[in-house]
């Protein structure tokens, strides 16, 4: 099984001056977090993993990436064997056409290592209000973004005549290295049960970011690939996110997991307005979230931080193995990425368990299968009651 890592570069300790806009410098800056991201990031090629992934987001201290492509292109050129991954480009907020560029120059630099694209709508409406996007539009324009950027990325000359987009007779230049596989390896990721059948009719594969439970996640897989069969396509694996604290005791790893967890979950709450119940409600296109806000407002941010943490890979490095299988097991899984450092965590703190996951985990997990379970395939399991 492969296993890729992705780090935050997120100041955690910056929200309480962020919100009240207060001209005073962070606690931490955020040259800092660079600093500390970037040396966890130089770590994952020598200690053997298989690939680095970036994020896509913006405006607050939440996670500053500030978009993925930049990011990769960084590390392409500090490595020379592992691949890499978006998760995500959120393609309303951009230009389609210098998305498609920056891909194909990325595509490039890599010099035939793999480029998984994983694609996204968005969800913050800061992220949206910034970009001057508006937020009710993100599905339609996720839509045509793709579509513009599959014909960049597979027609040398193209044109389009969209809603949204207007775009003359073009190329892309550098062309992309390997144009068939950038588009098989296209993946998005979804949390509303409505974007899965839209994703699976378009042929695009399945990213798990972590926001839901594996159960839920297990029978997404299903739905997926039924929806695949239906039209005669063959299933695929998901790529799946999961948090890892790996230290020598079960005791160090729960306490670290959970408190940093908690973190973490104030964070995304902070930044994506989850209890903002009402405004939820009447955007189009997001008013499946109204109902997870109206959750969260019963719930403290201990209670909600401790559900998230309990389920990801904690432990010793045994038990972290162990929970890794599962994950696989729940989600026919390809490859997991793996986060070491969340909240407010600190770079040494990850960077031990990051280190010993390396040294006691990694190999063993390299050595396992990552099959598709036959019951995620989207095919009649064998000896299942009709209808069931």
């Amino acid at each position: 099984m492969r296993i890729g890592v992705h780090f935050n570069y997120q100041n955690f300790t910056d929200w309480e001056r962020f919100e009240a806009h207060r001209p005073a410098p962070p606690a931490v800056s955020d040259s800092q977090l660079y600093e500390e991201e970037l040396h966890l990031g130089g770590l994952v090629e020598p200690l053997g993993f298989d690939s680095y992934w970036a994020i896509d987001h913006h405006f607050s201290p939440y996670i500053m990436t500030a978009g993925a492509i930049q990011q990769l292109t960084y590390f392409a050129g500090k490595t020379s064997r592992i691949d890499f991954g978006t998760m995500v480009i959120v393609l309303p907020w951009y230009d389609p056409v210098v998305v498609a560029e920056q891909v194909c120059v990325l595509d490039n630099l890599l010099q035939g290592r793999q480029l998984t694209l994983g694609l996204g709508r968005g969800a913050a409406k800061r992220e949206f209000d910034a970009y001057r996007v508006p937020m009710g539009e993100s599905r339609d324009r996720f839509a045509e973004a793709l579509t513009v950027l599959r014909k960049a990325l597979t027609q040398e000359w193209f044109s389009h005549e969209g809603d949204f987009y207007t775009i003359p007779e073009t190329t892309i230049r550098p062309r992309p290295r390997n144009p068939q596989a950038l588009i098989d390896r296209m993946r998005v990721a979804w949390t509303s049960p409505e974007t899965l059948p839209i994703t699976a009719n378009a042929g695009l594969g399945m990213l798990m970011t972590n926001q839901k439970s594996w159960e839920e996640y297990r029978e997404d897989v299903r739905g997926f690939n039924a929806t695949r069969a239906e039209k005669g396509w063959a299933p695929v694996q998901p790529t799946v996110v999961v948090h890892v604290a790996c230290f020598d005791t079960e005791a160090e790893a729960w306490d670290t997991i959970v408190r940093h967890t908690i973190e973490a979950q104030d964070s995304v709450q902070r930044h994506y307005g989850w209890k903002e119940v009402e405004r939820f409600k009447h955007t189009k296109g997001y008013e499946q979230y109204a109902k997870f806000g109206e959750l969260l407002n019963t719930k403290s941010i201990e209670e909600v931080g401790q559900y998230a943490a309990r389920p990801q890979a904690w432990g010793t490095p045994d038990q972290v193995l162990e929970k890794l299988r599962h994950v696989q097991r729940m989600t026919s899984a390809e490859e997991i990425i793996v986060n070491f450092r969340f909240g407010g965590m600190p770079a040494a703190t990850a960077e031990r368990s990051m280190r010993l996951f390396a040294s006691d985990v990694l190999p063993r997990v390299h050595a396992l299968e990552a099959p598709l379970h036959e019951d995620m395939t989207g095919r009649p399991v064998a000896g299942a009651p009709a209808g069931g």
